[in-house]
């Protein structure tokens, strides 16, 4: 384990057209910091946050997955589906959500393909 305070944990996503992902992602809520032409970073709060770079892999990008645990899983869900992004983007989509014995989430397709999972433990 380390042994240093930490702070935040950020992943690196890519996009396969930078310029919607980064559209997509200030619609869905997430406040933007650009860093240069070619990266921003986006804060879902001061701690959780990720950098969307303008680069694309398509194995690296059609397997990134991000899990992001929320409190209130149906209200997160009709928070996110009211924004109508499946109509706005082309790739964009979202399942129902599941009820599992672990927990319950649902799915989102970023427009690069990045499949974000929502979800709240019990």
């Amino acid at each position: 384990m380390i042994q240093s305070k930490t702070s935040s944990l950020r992943s690196f996503l890519g996009a396969k057209d930078y310029s919607i992902s980064r559209q997509f992602y200030n619609e869905l809520g997430f406040e933007e910091s650009i860093i240069d032409a070619k990266m921003s970073l986006f804060q879902v709060s001061p701690q959780l946050s990720f950098y969307l770079q303008d680069y694309y892999v398509k194995d690296w990008v059609n397997n990134t997955m991000i899990f992001l645990e929320v409190d209130d899983l149906l209200a997160c869900e009709q928070e996110i589906k009211s924004k109508n992004l499946e109509q706005k983007y082309k790739y964009v989509r979202f399942t129902e959500i599941k009820y599992m014995d672990w927990g319950d989430e649902f799915f989102m397709h970023d427009p690069s393909g990045i499949l974000w999972h929502f979800g709240k433990f019990h």
